[in-house]
């Protein structure tokens, strides 16, 4: 066996077995076969593996940059309307309130879902998105007996292929809301 090594760039892998061989001290790592330390990567391939090189992305090296707009409402708290980083936008939960009124657009989950969808393309078009570049949401539902009127408003804003998605049942949304929506998607 021999062990590759990479940094967070495009780089060869090297072999580092005579020197893990002839070192007194253990590794230590965790995983299997694995180990990271100081931003560089072990793993131990096959001494058959050809050479390889490995493109990482670290946190640390991200840049994050917030979307905002006013077409839709505020975050309610201390988070942003929308965070855009490696060729992602990652849109909060977005609740069916009016932008102009900071009000639910009705009671029912059919025009709350309306609302939101529209609130969050906005915030998609502000983070350079859009709606067929979703590639994964995740719906909360204060009832998920609403499941189908949803589905029917959903589908009319998510073209097929229609993104990876995930639906909750929640205890409570904020203010009461009726339903909720995040999504990720690609630039």
């Amino acid at each position: 066996m021999t062990w590759a090594a990479f940094r967070s760039i495009n780089s060869p892998s090297l072999d580092l077995s005579t020197a893990l061989r002839s070192t007194r001290t253990p590794l230590v790592a965790a995983g299997v076969g694995c180990a990271t330390f100081a931003g560089v990567s072990l793993f131990r391939m096959s001494s058959k593996s050809p050479p390889f090189a490995s493109l990482s992305v670290s946190a640390s090296s991200a840049k994050k940059e917030v979307v905002t707009t006013d077409k839709a409402p505020a975050a309610l708290g201390p988070y942003s309307q929308a965070i855009r980083a490696n060729n992602l936008v990652f849109v909060s939960g977005v609740l069916g309130l009016v932008p102009e009124t900071g009000k639910f657009a009705s009671d029912s989950v059919e025009d709350q879902t309306e609302q939101l969808l529209k609130n969050m393309g906005e915030i998609l078009k502000a983070g350079g998105a859009n709606y067929s570049s979703v590639v994964k949401t995740t719906i909360m539902l204060a009832d998920l007996g609403d499941f189908k009127k949803v589905n029917e408003i959903y589908a009319k804003y998510f073209p097929a292929p229609s993104p990876a998605r995930s639906t909750y049942q929640v205890a409570a949304l904020p203010l009461n809301a009726k339903i909720e929506i995040e999504c990720i998607a690609t630039l």
